[in-house]
C-alpha cells in the first residue's frame, strides 16, 4: 500500500511538473473577456484565450495557473474582435522618411487595423512587406498592389503583356487599374493577368465602362466606380468623358431602376466592392474644409499635407443639392451591394484628402452605418470578409485557434453601438502586445513630430 502511494505521489509530480512546462514562458493570457464571433454576431463571455508565438493557442472558459502566464491581460467586462482591415489603404511612397513611413503604419495599428492592402504599389512596399511578415517592424500585415496601370502607363497591348508579366515577377499581390487606359489594352491587361495569375482591383476606365468590367472579373472594384455612369440610358447619348468626379455630373440623368441589375452582374462575377464612401462624405461633400480641419486626429499630419488638402478641397466646391442626390444614390448602391452577395470590403482611402490613416475608418464606418448596413455587416467586411477576399481564412480573420494573434480588445459592445470600435483598449498585431497606455505615448510622439513638418 505504501509503495502504491509512494508511485501515485511520484505520478502527481510528474503531471504537475508536465503541466508547468507546458506553460511557454513567453505566452500571453487574456482573461475574462467576450469573445464576439464575427461570423453570426453570437457573444462568448468569460473566456480565457492564450497567445504564443503570434498564434491564438488556446481558447477556454477555464484555465488554471493564471498566475504563472508572464504575461496577462485583464479583459473583465471588455470586448475582443479580430483585427480590423483598411482594404484601400495607401503606403507612403520612398521619398517619404523611414520615420514617416513607420508612424503612418503605427496610425493604422493605433485604430485597430491589423491589416492594410496598399492600393498604390512601388517596389519599396515590397520589401516594407516582408520586414511586416517577419516582425522586423510593427506594422500591419501588408498585401501591395503594382504600380499604377493608367493610359498613360499601359498605351498599348504590347506595354500591357509586358508590365502585367513582370509586375506578377516581381510579386506584388494583385494590379492596381487606375482611370485612362483603352478597351483594347484594358482586355489585353485582363487576357495576361488571368494567363500568369495575379488579379486586378482598382478604378474603371471611362472606356471600359462599368457592365464590362464586372463581366471582366474584377478582384475589387474600387470607389463603387463606373456603378453611377452604368444608371444613365444610353437615349441621353451624354459624352462618358464628362462624367466628372466617379460620375458626378450625370446625378441628374441616374436612373436608380438600373440599380438591381448592376448589383446583380456584380453578384454574378463575384466582384468585391470597397466603398471608399468617407471619401465621397468629406473631401467631395458641401463642408468646409475649415471645419474638417477641426477633427482631432489632423494633429497626426504634417501642416504642409493639411495645407495641401484645403487648397485642393477648396478649388472644388460641390453644390449641395446635387451632392445629395449624388450620395443618396451611392448609399443605395452600397446597401443593395450588401444585399446582394454582401461581398463589401471595409475601406477608406487614406492617407487622402481629410482622411487620416486609421482614423478614417471611423468615417467610412459611419457612412456605412447611414447607407443601412448593420453593426455586424461593418465588422465583418473589416475581419472575415478580407480573409475571404485575400484567400487567407486559415491566417486571420477571427477569433479561432490556429490563426494569427490580430485581436482588438474594447471597452463596449460595437455590436450595440458601431462607436465602440473608437474605445480600443489595447491592439493586438501577430502576437505582439500594443496596451492603450503605449498607444497614447507613440501617438502623442506622432503629433509633436507633425508639428515640426
Amino acid at each position: 500500500m505504501k509503495k502504491y502511494l509512494f508511485i501515485l505521489f511520484i505520478v502527481s509530480l510528474v503531471a504537475c511538473a508536465q503541466q508547468q512546462k507546458q506553460i511557454s514562458k513567453t505566452a500571453t493570457l487574456i482573461m475574462d473577456v467576450s469573445i464576439i464571433n464575427v461570423k453570426n454576431g453570437s457573444l462568448s463571455e468569460n473566456q480565457q484565450i492564450v497567445i504564443d508565438s503570434g498564434k491564438i493557442q488556446s481558447i477556454s472558459s477555464t484555465i488554471e495557473n493564471q498566475e504563472r502566464y508572464t504575461t496577462r491581460i485583464d479583459g473583465s467586462g471588455k470586448y475582443v474582435i479580430p483585427g480590423l482591415a483598411e482594404m484601400h489603404a495607401h503606403i507612403p511612397q520612398p521619398s517619404t522618411s523611414k520615420a514617416r513611413i513607420e508612424e503612418v503604419l503605427f496610425l493604422y495599428l493605433s485604430n485597430g487595423i491589423t491589416t492594410i492592402r496598399g492600393m498604390l504599389g512601388h517596389s519599396s512596399h515590397l520589401e516594407l512587406r516582408e520586414k511586416a511578415t517577419n516582425n522586423e517592424i510593427i506594422s500591419p500585415r501588408i498585401f501591395t498592389s503594382s504600380p499604377s496601370l493608367n493610359g498613360n502607363s499601359v498605351t498599348n497591348k504590347e506595354q500591357a503583356i509586358t508590365k502585367v508579366t513582370q509586375y506578377q515577377k516581381d510579386g506584388y499581390d494583385f494590379l492596381k487599374i487606375h482611370p485612362g487606359i483603352k478597351l483594347d489594352v484594358f482586355d489585353q491587361v485582363v487576357k495576361t493577368a488571368n494567363e500568369v495569375g495575379i488579379g486586378f482591383s482598382g478604378h474603371v476606365p471611362v472606356d471600359v465602362g462599368i457592365r464590362h468590367a464586372l463581366k471582366s472579373k474584377y478582384e475589387s472594384i474600387d470607389h463603387i466606380d463606373g456603378f453611377l455612369e452604368g444608371l444613365v440610358s444610353e437615349s441621353e447619348n451624354v459624352n462618358p468623358n464628362d462624367n466628372g468626379f466617379f460620375g458626378y455630373n450625370f446625378t441628374p440623368l441616374a436612373d436608380t431602376s438600373k440599380i438591381d441589375e448592376l448589383v446583380q452582374l456584380a453578384d454574378q462575377n463575384k466582384v468585391w466592392i470597397v466603398p471608399t464612401q468617407s471619401l465621397f462624405e468629406r473631401w467631395f461633400a458641401p463642408v468646409s474644409s475649415e471645419e474638417l480641419l477641426k477633427a482631432p486626429e489632423m494633429k497626426y499630419m504634417p501642416g504642409s499635407t493639411l495645407q495641401n488638402w484645403k487648397q485642393r478641397k477648396d478649388q472644388y466646391p460641390v453644390e449641395e443639392a446635387q451632392w445629395n442626390q449624388f450620395n443618396t444614390i451611392r448609399r443605395q448602391l452600397l446597401k443593395k451591394l450588401q444585399d446582394n452577395g454582401g461581398r463589401i470590403l471595409l475601406g477608406s482611402d487614406a492617407p487622402q484628402l481629410f482622411n487620416v490613416p486609421g482614423f478614417s475608418i471611423h468615417h467610412e464606418i459611419d457612412g456605412m452605418i447611414k447607407a443601412g448596413l448593420t453593426p455586424l455587416q461593418v465588422i465583418q467586411s473589416g475581419t472575415i470578409n478580407p480573409a475571404i477576399f485575400l484567400d487567407k481564412e486559415n491566417t486571420f480573420g477571427q477569433i479561432k485557434e490556429g490563426l494569427d494573434a490580430d485581436i482588438v480588445i474594447l471597452d463596449t459592445n460595437p455590436l450595440e453601438d458601431i462607436k465602440a470600435l473608437q474605445q480600443v483598449s489595447g491592439v493586438m498585431v501577430r502576437g505582439k502586445w500594443l496596451p492603450k497606455e503605449m498607444i497614447d505615448k507613440k501617438l502623442s510622439e506622432v503629433a509633436k513630430n507633425a508639428t515640426n513638418k
